[in-house]
């Protein structure tokens, strides 16, 4: 019931971010290369008459990249999205959107001037009625088509440079499995031929503020499907727990009494269909994932190979992690050592953070332990542990961002792999997004954690807070003292020139201690904050 009662929300839908916008997704807009959709608030593109946002140029950025893409002009992706779009709406102040129809994150309004920030709980604090609405706003995303988007089911190439568009509909939840297969499938080079050491959401700098978007979408999307403005997704923390505590039929799904491969029966995700696992398939046909289904998902925790990911993390694998000062090092991939973001994402040891792609620690550790769809990063998102699991992964994101504050300039702006630099677009979102713009506190973005929540000072002006209210309270008393001081200083300034004419005619010998001016330039003050 409370399914179909969901169902007749899709009215009211607004646009979203994803992958190709609908009303760009023809062949008029592909051979101008503009995506630059009108406002239904005045129908104008980008809402330019409502001062909302403007069509420009796209403003690519011409950093230096890493050496681990050889090529150039082989992949769509290169310089996203210059290959399908090279104009497209750019917002004006909170405004954001495809059609510059939406407000940024953190924003609410007509006019996008409201600051929110929401909460992410932990799963299992969640009440049973909040547990099993979680659940069916799934379920809903599942069964319900992408009113405003639609995924590629060819390259540009393929579509004879855009005079044969090649796109399909596709649900809510699978346009977002998409979106994770594209930006992390392998290149087509022609023939048989594929290039494999290219992914523009993992193993690079991006990592973390790619999936930090990648969770803000999905959730602004339920949030839109369901007309639940207060949504939040949910996160599992993982650290030290023995076993998948999420795999049972009250939450995720238990394990099939028969088939320890699958998901029990009585779990509503048993019914669900898998799209883009069979890379290999893709690429023996050069062809991109069509979203056709594939099967039931996939799952057993806990039977995978133990010398590959013997445990679950610890929260001491946490820990040391956090501890960790740099963001990024050496060659910015999977063999960095001492990042915190290649510790974070698995490939280095989370006890020494020396990189060893053979092991799987902490953020890999869960995909390899779910034994199954989780484990293959290209289909990894058709399991929606996925969306637990990464809300966790990034709050330990956030933890270090708090803990260490880092400017803007530590995330790489050059010589990163493809995709990867600062100023590079996400692949494959539309409205465009940079790398850097998510290397930042979460609650500037609209959502906090739960349990970050009560310890820490949430901003700088939290921490300046009550030394302002101090200073307005003994304001008064901190002016007269300055204006009594002023006269003392001056009476005794007067005392002591008087006393220095009385004493000036006896002695030639006294003389006032002087500085001269080319001395004085070169005294010097520090000051330590």
């Amino acid at each position: 019931m409370l399914l179909f009662a969901l169902g007749f929300l899709l009215v009211i839908l607004q646009p979203s971010a994803g992958q190709f916008p609908r009303v760009c997704a023809n062949v008029q807009s592909l051979l101008s290369k503009e995506c630059c959709p009108p406002w239904d608030g005045d129908g104008s593109p980008c809402g330019e008459l409502s001062s909302r946002g403007s069509c420009q140029n796209i403003l690519l950025s011409q950093a230096p990249l890493g050496p681990q893409f050889p090529f150039s002009g082989v992949d769509d992706r290169e310089d996203w999205p210059s290959v399908f779009y090279n104009r497209t709406c750019r917002c004006e102040g909170n405004f954001m959107g495809f059609n510059c129809g939406e407000c940024k994150f953190g924003f609410s309004g007509l006019n996008c001037t409201e600051r929110q920030v929401k909460t992410r709980r932990n799963v299992f604090q969640l009440t049973v009625s909040e547990k099993n609405k979680f659940l069916a706003y799934l379920n809903l995303a599942k069964n319900i088509p992408s009113q405003d988007y639609v995924i590629a089911t060819g390259t540009y190439t393929q579509m004879n440079n855009g005079s044969n568009p090649m796109f399909r509909d596709i649900n809510v939840y699978d346009l977002f499995v998409w979106m994770h297969y594209y930006a992390s499938r392998d290149t087509l080079l022609g023939g048989s031929n594929v290039w494999r050491d290219i992914d523009f959401a993992h193993e690079a700098p991006g990592f973390l503020p790619w999936h930090r978007l990648f969770l803000l979408i999905w959730e602004r999307q339920i949030q839109k499907i369901t007309g639940d403005e207060n949504f939040t997704i949910p996160y599992w923390d993982w650290r030290d727990a023995e076993d998948c505590e999420v795999c049972n039929d009250e939450y995720m799904g238990g394990r099939h009494p028969t088939n320890p491969n699958l998901l029990s029966p009585g779990s509503i995700f048993s019914s669900w269909q898998v799209i883009c696992t069979r890379s290999e398939e893709y690429n023996s046909q050069q062809a991109l994932c069509s979203a056709t289904s594939e099967g039931p998902i996939r799952r057993n925790p806990g039977n995978n190979d133990k010398s590959r990911t013997p445990r679950l993390p610890s929260s001491a694998d946490v820990e040391f992690c956090l501890s960790l000062t740099q963001y990024e090092s050496g060659p910015m991939d999977k063999m960095a050592n001492y990042s915190f973001r290649n510790t974070l994402e698995g490939f280095a040891d989370p006890q020494t953070a020396i990189s060893n792609p053979a092991q799987s620690g902490l953020h890999n550790a869960l995909h390899i332990y779910m034994n199954g769809s989780m484990s293959q990063v290209q289909g990894s998102a058709n399991d929606p542990i996925f969306v637990l699991h990464h809300a966790f992964v990034d709050s330990i994101f956030e933890r270090w961002l708090r803990r260490h504050r880092p400017m803007l300039e530590v995330y790489p702006a050059a010589n990163a792999p493809i995709g990867h630099n600062r100023e590079n677009y996400m692949v494959p979102f539309i409205p465009l997004y940079r790398n850097g713009e998510f290397f930042k506190p979460s609650r500037e973005l609209g959502y906090d954690y739960e349990y970050l929540q009560e310890p820490a000072l949430q901003s700088f002006q939290d921490f300046l807070t009550p030394y302002l209210q101090e200073a307005r309270q003994i304001w008064a008393w901190l002016v007269g003292a300055a204006v009594f001081g002023g006269i003392v200083t001056a009476a005794l300034t007067g005392l002591v020139r008087a006393c220095r004419k009385k004493k000036g005619g006896t002695s030639s010998e006294i003389q006032p201690l002087l500085i001269e001016s080319e001395d004085y330039n070169n005294i010097s003050y520090q000051s330590n904050f």
